[in-house]
């Protein structure tokens, strides 16, 4: 790997561009990812926000799903926001009929968990892990951590004890949206992640 890693984002749907732009900034070499033969020249991935049950069906449309979700427990670094949180957990709760997920997150992630875009909110969470100061984090849509398995660290909760944001081997996700709040500390741990595979 170079000096620059190199980061694909899912590019099919959703807030792609913000997270390009993120990782960009803090020296990655930050390419859209739409087809399975990308998925090797990676040395990590980011799965946006968006619509979780679109994602699915196009990343099975474009035969993305996949082939990344074997490289991904081959491995590959990944980090979801949001709906890429759905993506990467093994369980849906409330999923549309027939929706599916890459399956590599031990993980039982409930849909919608806050209610429509108008229950959108914003709030800081403590996060020792990430550093003194606490997360400011946005919720849109968002979904929250039901269950999750042993080797599931969790790093940050609301203040009701939901599950917002994990880590497990390489695998991080939020519910939440730091490439909104101009937060940079979750892609840095995901850098550094990739840059310890």
């Amino acid at each position: 790997m170079s000096a620059r890693p190199r980061i694909g984002v899912l590019a099919l749907q959703g807030d792609f561009r913000e997270h390009i732009a993120s990782l960009t900034e803090l020296g990655a070499d930050v390419v859209p990812l739409r087809r399975p033969e990308e998925i090797d020249a990676l040395d990590g991935v980011v799965i946006p926000g968006g619509e979780s049950s679109v994602m699915d069906k196009l990343s099975r449309t474009f035969g993305v799903a996949e082939p990344l979700s074997a490289a991904i427990r081959d491995g590959l670094p990944a980090y979801g926001t949001c709906a890429g949180m759905i993506m990467l957990s093994s369980r849906i709760a409330a999923g549309i009929p027939g929706q599916q997920t890459l399956g590599v997150l031990d993980t039982t992630v409930r849909r919608n968990a806050f209610g429509s875009q108008n229950d959108s909110f914003e709030t800081d969470i403590p996060m020792p892990a990430l550093g003194d100061a606490p997360v400011h984090a946005v919720f849109i849509r968002a979904p929250v951590v039901e269950e999750h398995g042993a080797s599931v660290q969790v790093l940050g909760a609301l203040a009701d004890g939901q599950v917002v944001a994990v880590q497990q081997d390489n695998v991080l996700a939020s519910a939440f949206h730091p490439e909104v709040a101009g937060e940079d500390r979750f892609h840095r741990r995901f850098l550094e992640l990739v840059r310890s595979a």
